[in-house]
């Protein structure tokens, strides 16, 4: 595939930062256009099952799952009637009973608004403050099935993880959604041709160079600004004029950073919230090493860091990648759970609890130490979200403890039943001694490099630029198919 009517215009194309309040020139979507997100195909899948259960969606606060739920039930419902618990509470008592058919008479009445079976979608928005609302999933898909019905909430894993609390297996189906994808993130700037490129590029593919580093370019610009929708829609608003910059959407950084701190005493009694406080403000610092308890903090007790480690877990703040010997399938069964890194939720929040400033990381000229730890945050949140959505996602990575000859890949990923370990390469030089030894020791061939380099493939390493993450499955199968 050649690409030939891709039109490229530096001057409506964000392309640098500057100074402290940096401004990019550009242009993008327009103000009053919704934010799509691509897991409103599996929502529509859903919708038209025949089979269908009650579904709910989970992910982390501010991820989008109330607005991606209000907008499907606007676009593909006549009504949309919403329940939400947390403004409030007194409709919790419509749950009192599990009956589905009296639950819906006491809402309609409640809320005045018709819930007709087929034509209205019934959503349940912070669930988790209404149990008994999630055990009534199970009695929906048994007596009221032809009801659509989601729930959702910003805590929800909380309320599934308590000891006494059973979750309606089988009766209930899932949907995990996460932070806008590069590829999402394209399509909101408005470059919906750019990602309709990167989806079609194949190894016989030709990618100009001005293409190419025009890429980069919005990577870097992604790293700064991260895939919260909050943060954009703020960065889109502010940008109406010919001059863009960074203030709104840093403040909607610091906004939602102080938000999660909030929320910490939501997750467990008092004296753990300062164990929690300090592991997710040591998190950002921690992402491409390999986790010790007493380089978070030398005077706890390991229980503690471990506990406040889990509770940031379940709130989806951050992911743990789990040392995996990759010596077959599934991984998870070959895991050291003792030996683990960390993926922090977003890596424009990340970037922004550094303090770092943007213009310095958009610099494609200068070396920092941490620009390896953010490209390996970008990489782990690309393969997170890109990760079926019907199940709770994970990440593992290879490690060899060996004195003579250590060594360490950054991802290893399963796809299509094969083993794919992935290295990164922030910088545009870089060995891949320790992909080379994994390859080689374990027999698992192609080994895929991450890097700012052009696409290419040499029979035994895929070789794919950052923009490319979203696409390794489909391009491993091209390298397959081209050798059979």
């Amino acid at each position: 595939m050649i690409l030939c009517d891709l039109k490229v215009d530096s001057a409506k194309t964000p392309l640098y930062f500057v100074k402290k309040n940096a401004k990019i020139q550009g242009c993008f979507v327009n103000q009053g256009d919704k934010m799509d997100r691509d897991i409103e195909q599996n929502l529509l899948d859903w919708k038209i099952k025949s089979n269908r259960m009650p579904l709910l969606l989970r992910g982390a606060r501010q991820v989008g799952k109330s607005y991606i739920v209000t907008q499907f039930g606007r676009e593909h419902f006549d009504n949309l009637v919403t329940v939400n618990f947390e403004q409030d509470s007194l409709l919790a008592r419509c749950f009192d009973t599990l009956h589905p058919h009296e639950i819906v008479m006491a809402l309609s009445l409640s809320l005045n608004q018709k819930i007709i079976p087929g034509k209205t979608l019934l959503f349940l928005d912070e669930i988790q403050d209404c149990p008994n609302a999630i055990r009534s999933l199970r009695y929906f898909k048994e007596q009221y099935p032809e009801l659509h019905v989601i729930g959702a909430g910003s805590l929800l894993e909380f309320t599934l993880h308590q000891e006494d609390f059973r979750m309606p297996v089988g009766r209930v189906q899932s949907l995990y959604l996460k932070p806008l994808s590069f590829k999402e993130f394209l399509k909101a700037m408005g470059y919906s041709e750019l990602r309709n490129f990167i989806e079609q590029i194949d190894l016989d593919s030709s990618i100009p160079e001005s293409v190419h580093q025009k890429l980069l370019k919005l990577v870097r610009q992604y790293m700064v600004l991260g895939g919260m929708p909050a943060v954009l829609q703020a960065y889109l608003q502010q940008n109406q004029s010919s001059g863009y910059d960074l203030e709104e959407a840093q403040l909607q950084q610091t906004i939602l950073m102080s938000t999660y701190r909030q929320d910490f005493a939501k997750y467990t009694r008092h004296g753990q919230i300062q164990y929690i406080q300090r592991v997710f403000e040591k998190t950002p610092g921690l992402v491409g090493e390999k986790v010790k308890y007493a380089n978070i903090d030398k005077d706890a007790r390991s229980i503690n860091i471990k506990l406040a480690l889990d509770l940031l877990k379940h709130a989806g703040l951050l992911y743990l990648i789990y040392n995996t010997t990759a010596s077959g399938l599934p991984l998870i069964s070959l895991i050291n759970e003792k030996k683990f890194k960390i993926v922090f939720l977003d890596v424009g929040l990340m970037v922004r609890a550094s303090r770092m400033s943007a213009e310095l990381w958009l610099d494609e000229n200068l070396v920092m130490v941490n620009r390896g730890a953010i490209a390996e945050q970008f990489v782990g949140q690309e393969l997170l979200a890109y990760d079926s959505c019907s199940e709770s996602p994970n990440l593992y990575f290879w490690h060899r403890d060996k004195k003579s000859s250590m060594a360490e890949v950054d991802y290893i990923q399963a796809y299509d039943s094969k083993i794919i370990p992935i290295e990164v390469k922030a910088g545009s030089t870089g060995q891949l001694k320790s992909l080379q030894i994994l390859m080689q020791e374990k027999n698992i061939y192609p080994g895929v490099k991450v890097s700012m380099q052009p696409l290419s493939y040499d029979g035994t390493i895929l070789s794919i630029p950052f923009y490319l993450i979203g696409e390794i499955k489909r391009l491993l199968a091209y390298t397959t198919k081209n050798l059979n």
